[in-house]
């Protein structure tokens, strides 16, 4: 009998009982049965398979967690995670209306409605009326701004709280605000205004 074989990456044992890598894997995708060697070990290419499907879902791991630092981000420069996931939502599906923003991101249509109000009046999205050839009902389709915009509203911000804490230990001191330096200056360049 050969000897056992571990994935080193994970410490698991890749040998299975019955001689198969994997019984019914996803739809569509074919039985390791036929890449059993011999001996009941699994062929080389079985083990590619295998190793390709960890890699894969491992990346899809990664991305989702690259997407949640974003919107926890996000949800720093708009407020909430709400908001924040209605942004991105508006960047992916720009001329959405309300409901498809609730329907795309699963939130509830009346905290879709008040957030796309409340950012539209921070223009932070831009709205008009969608156009259709019969008569009714004519929603708005929202687009937010683009993401270099959305810091440059938030630059000045950060600047005087930064300068806040650098001067922190005069104001401890009993100095009033006024004779605060400023040597935090934060310059945003935007490339699709410079080409």
């Amino acid at each position: 009998m050969a000897p056992e074989d571990t994935d080193p990456t994970d410490g698991t044992d890749d040998t299975h009982d019955e001689g198969s890598v994997a019984e019914d894997g996803p739809e569509g995708e074919d039985d390791f049965d036929d890449l059993i060697d011999e001996e009941g070990d699994p062929s080389p290419t079985a083990k590619a398979k295998a190793a390709r499907e960890r890699l894969e879902a491992e990346a899809d791991r990664a991305v989702e967690g690259f997407d949640e630092n974003v919107v926890d981000l996000l949800a720093w420069l708009l407020d909430t995670e709400t908001r924040a996931r209605i942004y991105v939502y508006l960047r992916q599906h720009p001329g959405s209306t309300s409901e498809e923003v609730a329907d795309g991101t699963g939130l509830y249509p009346s905290t879709v409605r008040e957030a796309l109000a409340e950012l539209h009046e921070e223009e932070k999205v831009t709205r008009d009326k969608r156009e259709s050839a019969g008569a009714g009902n004519n929603p708005y389709e929202y687009e937010a701004i683009a993401p270099s915009d959305l810091v440059n509203g938030v630059v000045d911000q950060v600047q005087r709280q930064l300068n806040t804490v650098f001067n922190l230990d005069r104001r401890l001191g009993g100095a009033d605000a006024a004779g605060d330096e400023s040597p935090v200056t934060i310059t945003v360049e935007d490339e699709r205004r410079t080409e």
